[in-house]
């Protein structure tokens, strides 16, 4: 996507090439679309589908690396052990590709070198980021209100966190996000699929199909868009990311929810004798889906528990002493933080509570049968 991540390396035919692992057929419409011209066409209008499809590749299919001293049989063995792109070898310490059974040491300085000719990892100018991420793509979340809270929408490239308690709307968002991530891109969506993990089963596809008619989607199509998953624990969870990274090799996805983050590890690590090796397995979770979002460009989406602050000086200084789960791992992980509170009848509260760039500020929406909207007039009175 090349709005977060499109490599200035790439040329037409890399271009071409990737084309063929989006064959999806619920996309068929949008890949003829975005095909290279034909040489009898017009060149100014070869060039734009060219420049189009860039941008919404965001990846380098595994095959580039297939050069001298490499085998198919390698990549293979890489598929198996969830290495799916050139961007995951390129950012995978040498550690990693060596216990892959079959990359030997001097085979994994062979493949870092190759991906390193293909995947930019040195300095850029400020000015040529800038540009870059003017070009980011930002997914409505429905709400005219949030979308001008948070810039735009949901960033794409980044992890965002909503945390709250119960009824604060947190779930609503995921499911009006996942249907909004498949609307046209001029129209704030990210003309892609959604995965979905949820751990406390709160996910309901009826909520898609009246979000779905409200966005002009058909409901089938709509449903058919978002792959779902059912998280058990959290070696489950962490396991799920790796048939995320397939699955998004093969076709075009453009959002990852998990709703709930901390919920499994609350009960799979009980007490602060596990507390180490609860932060320790969150930071490698949470680091496999930055490396998502850097990989395929797709806005990662978390919803998070809170928790009740005990000490004393909580309620003499705090008017509101709840608290996100997960401490510094989740704080330091997450792009930007989301707070979300109640209001009156469906009107919810979300606040900036961190940004990189995002001043803290808040804005009120609601939420209703067709998902997260603007509070109408009756609402506000």
């Amino acid at each position: 996507m090349s709005q977060v991540l499109s490599h200035s390396t790439q040329d037409s035919n890399q271009a071409m090439d990737i084309d063929q692992h989006h064959g999806d057929q619920s996309f068929e419409k949008n890949d003829q679309n975005l095909g290279v011209a034909t040489p009898g066409e017009d060149e100014q209008q070869q060039v734009a589908a060219e420049e189009e499809e860039e941008a919404v590749v965001a990846f380098l299919p595994l095959e580039r690396l297939q050069v001298n001293g490499i085998s198919p049989g390698d990549l293979k063995k890489l598929r198996e052990s969830g290495l799916h792109t050139v961007e995951a070898i390129a950012y995978a310490p040498k550690k990693d590709l060596m216990e892959v059974r079959g990359i030997s040491e001097a085979k994994a300085d062979k493949l870092l070198m190759e991906a390193s000719r293909l995947v930019p990892m040195g300095f850029v100018t400020a000015a040529d980021f800038h540009l870059r991420r003017t070009e980011m793509i930002c997914l409505t979340t429905g709400s005219k209100n949030l979308d001008s809270l948070l810039g735009g929408g949901i960033e794409t490239g980044s992890i965002t966190e909503m945390y709250g308690e119960f009824r604060t709307g947190k779930s609503q968002l995921c499911h009006t996000l996942a249907v909004t991530c498949q609307i046209p891109l001029d129209m704030g969506g990210g003309e892609g699929k959604c995965l979905y993990i949820d751990t406390e089963g709160t996910f309901r596809p009826i909520r898609l199909i009246s979000i779905a008619k409200r966005f002009g989607l058909d409901p089938e199509d709509a449903l058919n868009n978002v792959a779902y998953a059912r998280a058990y624990n959290a070696d489950h969870q962490l396991k799920l990311l790796g048939a995320a990274a397939q699955m998004m090799s093969e076709s075009r996805f453009s959002l990852i929810v998990v709703d709930s983050i901390m919920a499994l590890y609350r009960t799979d690590f009980a007490g602060r004798g596990e507390l180490s090796a609860r932060q320790m397995h969150l930071a490698k979770f949470m680091r496999a889906l930055q490396r998502l979002a850097d990989q395929f460009g797709v806005a990662v989406v978390v919803t998070n528990q809170v928790v009740a602050q005990v000490d004393g000086s909580a309620g003499m200084f705090n008017p509101d002493p709840k608290k996100p789960v997960g401490g510094n791992i989740m704080a330091h992980s997450s792009t930007t933080r989301l707070g979300f509170r109640k209001g009156k009848g469906e009107q919810r509260i979300c606040k900036v509570a961190d940004s990189p760039c995002l001043p803290e500020a808040d804005a009120i929406f609601a939420i209703y049968e067709d998902g997260i909207g603007d509070p109408i007039e009756e609402d506000k009175d």
